[in-house]
């Protein structure tokens, strides 16, 4: 483990004595860095359709009908699922083959922005007041989303890292400030070993599926694929939402941004 992760971990054994809870700061309707969240932007189109058309129509499982997973594949612009991406092998796409779509409407009935009824989903009252409000509706989705859904239940393996959001939001923070490679992030919090590139791919998985997977769909993170001596790697960078919208107990720990 690098000198600087055991720095924080240290310091965040100290932190997690007092259970600090995990605060987002409340952003401006115009907050620039807003425009960051796949998730965010996927939800304000959903809620807008519906104010516009009425509802959306489902199937007799309750899924969304194929014709708007046609049209969210096509304006939702979601990183490494376009439409292009989606379509490529595919002549039809129901909802279960979209998973950030399937995400969002259990997420929207979850948080009482929209319900089904009677073969369709509509927007609640408060759906209809957040569908123009991207800050409070980020505030109201993105902290649930990261914090309480349970992310293994629709991973690859099903399977959790061990580990808490304060900790590894707060290690994430210091570590990722100027870019670290998915591997490395998880060496910080489980170490390396000898044979890590191999003996422990399914752990690596769930850690990106369960931590690094759920902060990308927000739009706190991004990875960006790396080529360096013949191999591929995965970098992890924090976007401008992070500084933005997170405020955490390693913050102090952060470089200074440069003003340009």
């Amino acid at each position: 483990m690098c000198g600087r992760a055991v720095q924080v971990l240290a310091t965040f054994r100290r932190i997690c004595q007092h259970f600090p809870m995990i605060e987002f700061r409340p952003l401006p309707d115009d907050h620039p860095d807003l425009a960051y969240s796949p998730l965010l932007r996927a939800a304000q189109l959903t809620l807008g359709y519906v104010v516009e058309h009425g509802s959306i129509g489902l199937t007799g499982t309750k899924a969304f009908k194929r014709v708007f997973v046609h049209w969210a594949a096509e304006h939702f612009d979601w990183p490494g699922m376009g439409y292009e991406e989606l379509y490529r092998f595919k002549k039809v796409l129901n909802e279960y083959e979209f998973p950030p779509l399937e995400l969002l409407h259990f997420l929207l009935i979850e948080l009482k922005l929209g319900r089904q009824y009677k073969g369709e989903f509509r927007a609640t009252k408060r759906g209809k007041e957040l569908a123009g409000s991207p800050g409070r509706l980020f505030a109201e989705l993105v902290p649930f989303f990261v914090l309480r859904v349970d992310h293994s239940s629709y991973s690859r393996f099903e399977e959790s890292p061990f580990g808490k959001w304060d900790v590894w939001l707060n290690v994430i923070n210091v570590d990722a400030d100027q870019g670290c490679s998915e591997r490395a992030l998880f060496g910080a919090f489980y170490g390396e070993g000898p044979d890590w590139d191999n003996d422990r791919w399914r752990e690596i998985a769930a850690f990106s599926s369960c931590v690094l997977k759920p902060l990308e769909w927000a739009g706190l993170l991004v990875q960006v694929e790396h080529e360096a001596d013949g191999r591929s790697s995965r970098q992890v960078f924090k976007t401008p939402l992070w500084r933005s919208a997170l405020k955490l107990d390693t913050d102090e720990m952060l470089a200074p941004l440069k003003v340009q």
